[in-house]
């Protein structure tokens, strides 16, 4: 392209630099609209901005010139006006459905893992809102109350109701942050893990909870700036999942069964089990290896339930000394094999530290060794009983993999795995200016919208993630991202990991693991250009409208021809649509499409209610 000076010059449209002000007047005339017309349910997002915006500042302007709409021909087929899935299917999870479950074997908890539908028994609906959902308590305030009527389960108030779980409180849940084995409070266990693990000043920054049930450790992590993902399976403890992401904690529905864990190799600082009962030293010690695979050298391991303290619990767990005795000694040969240090024991609680390096590691000839580029290969794959090998090093102090500043230092450093070349076509000079660029960008959506960066939007999720570019410009002390890097995309999740960041691997021809209604504000940079002559754009649109939340936002930047496509498909599920040019012009052919998800809910009946001031329930 040549430079500006070389096109031509039309006085009466806008300047490039109005873009903002362009875009933030006709973005939330149409939100405004909609807020009147009764909508919007608790939500000021269209006043606010109406109030802070001034859009005779653009009358005079040619919105065609750099605003238009790129609308396809008239004779291309009307919309499709998508219908409420029926009732029962509120919390539907495509891939972990207990009917489908079921058909699966018992054994090493493959019934627990994903299991998607096939094409043809897809549903093709709108998942419906619980009558009387309400949008989630603003964060820190969410961290300890949630709606009943979002989740409206209380199995676990009488089931756990000694530990201190969760309590039902007239019209919500509250969580007092206790759990089985922190029956003094998350902050009490955090407290006495610090007191081994480096967590104040940053070294330890992202942190794996295996069966969290709600998440309470991750939730009180936060505010010490580590940010933890959580998984537990949808089992007979009802909703654990989805109460944790309710309360904005980072989690998905997920078990360490038969098949690799979601993650790239070393990638936490720090992962526990807090009585999470996964059999450690089953199956010759293959979920110990698992743990061992996604944490970083120099990276904690803790422990805290059974066989942890076993001479004091040992009737109360119904088990014998002898039993007890023997599973600890295997976790501790396991360790060693895994070149672990016990770094303490005491209580209820014990820790260990994965070494930096193999040099001194004193493993056996006899162990197992994975072959090198194995580690990486997680979707769908069958777990091994092998030990994932260090990285190499050329010195006894260095970090295997490479050293990583502290958070938040750590964000915008370049990732070991950049600067060692471990990323095809992807340099230190490439990745500062995909930085540069998502800085720009989010600029530009915080124009757009100014309630970007506040407790309005919790969780986030980014479907293609790239570097973590978006998720780094975006970062906030109020919200989170999931960074989605798709399988047949480029494998750059071992690096936004390093940059003090989470997500996992995904395939958006599938259902994600998780619930309905979990994400307030979903992005997605060429997903559509990715996935277009792979699976049904459709479908991707269904899943993310199931598991956006009613009056959640969509920002998507992608090729003219695939959002145009997107465009009619979306404004017939209920979203408030709008394309618009790239923030350098109209002669850029990518475009950016904002939506807001509609709030309405399902009745008894299965016909659609918008809200107590809405009339009409049909497009």
């Amino acid at each position: 392209m040549g430079s500006k000076s070389n096109l031509p010059v039309n006085r009466n449209r806008c300047s490039i630099s109005l873009f903002g002000v362009i875009g933030l007047c006709l973005f939330f005339y149409i939100l405004g609209a909609w807020q009147r017309s009764g909508f919007g349910k608790g939500d000021s997002i269209a006043m606010e901005v109406t109030r802070l915006s001034n859009c005779n500042t653009v009358k005079e302007l040619d919105f065609e010139a750099h605003h238009r709409i790129e609308l396809t021909e008239s004779s291309e087929p009307k919309k499709k006006v998508f219908k409420p899935c029926d009732i029962k299917y509120t919390d539907y999870t495509p891939c972990q459905e207990q009917d489908r479950a079921m058909s699966f074997p018992r054994e090493n908890m493959i019934y627990r893992e994903r299991h998607c539908p096939p094409v043809n028994e897809k549903l093709h609906c709108l998942i419906p809102a619980p009558k009387g959902y309400m949008p989630p308590f603003p964060w820190p305030k969410g961290r300890d109350y949630v709606h009943y009527a979002n989740v409206p389960y209380k199995s676990l108030t009488v089931e756990k109701a000694n530990q201190h779980w969760v309590e039902f409180q007239g019209n919500v849940f509250r969580f007092p942050g206790g759990g089985t084995m922190f029956p003094q409070g998350a902050d009490a266990y955090i407290d006495e893990l610090s007191s081994v693990i480096p967590i104040a000043d940053g070294s330890i920054r992202t942190a794996l909870d295996t069966g969290c049930g709600v998440a309470s450790w991750g939730a009180y992590l936060f505010s010490r700036n580590v940010l933890a993902m959580s998984f537990a399976p949808r089992d007979n403890h009802e909703a654990q999942i989805q109460f944790a992401l309710e309360r904005g904690v980072p989690a998905i529905i997920g078990v360490l069964g038969s098949i690799r864990l979601p993650y790239p190799s070393r990638a936490f600082d720090m992962a526990q089990c807090s009585r999470c009962l996964i059999p450690w030293t089953s199956n010759d010690g293959i979920y110990l290896m698992e743990v061992d695979r996604v944490l970083r050298p120099g990276g904690y391991w803790i422990l805290s339930g059974p066989p942890i303290n076993w001479k004091t619990y040992y009737q109360t767990w119904k088990r014998t000394k002898e039993d007890l005795n023997a599973e600890q000694k295997k976790i501790e040969e396991l360790a060693e094999k895994l070149c672990w240090e016990k770094k303490y024991e005491k209580g209820d609680i014990a820790i260990w530290r994965k070494k930096d390096n193999d040099k001194s590691c004193n493993r056996k000839n006899t162990a197992k060794m994975c072959e090198p580029n194995d580690s990486e290969d997680v979707w769908y794959q069958k777990m091994d009983t092998c030990i994932t090998p260090f990285p190499e090093v050329s010195s006894d102090e260095e970090v295997a993999g490479g050293k990583l500043e502290k958070f938040p230092a750590r964000l915008f450093a370049v990732p070991p795995r950049i600067s060692n070349g471990l990323i095809p076509d992807v340099t230190a000079e490439s990745f500062e200016e995909d930085n540069k660029i998502w800085r720009k960008h989010v600029d530009v959506y915080k124009r757009v919208n100014n309630l970007i960066g506040s407790p309005r939007y919790r969780n986030i999720m980014d479907m293609n993630a790239n570097l973590g570019g978006f998720a780094a410009a975006v970062h906030s002390k109020n919200s989170w991202v999931m960074n989605v890097v798709p399988t047949i995309s480029k494998n750059t999740l071992g690096a936004i990991y390093e940059r003090g960041l989470v997500g996992m691997y995904h395939d958006w021809c599938e259902g994600f693991s998780t619930y309905p209604r979990t994400y307030d504000f979903i992005h997605g940079s060429d997903v559509f250009d990715l996935y277009e002559n792979t699976c049904n754009i459709e479908d991707i649109l269904l899943e993310m409208d199931r598991i956006l939340r009613p009056e959640g936002i969509v920002i998507l930047r992608d090729g003219v021809d695939v959002l145009n496509k997107v465009k009619i498909m979306a404004a017939g599920m209920r979203w408030d649509v709008k394309l618009m040019d790239d923030e350098d012009g109209p002669l850029v052919p990518k475009k950016i499409m904002v939506a807001v998800k509609q709030y309405w809910v399902v009745s008894s009946s299965s016909s659609p209610q918008k809200n107590n001031n809405s009339t009409s329930s049909d497009e």
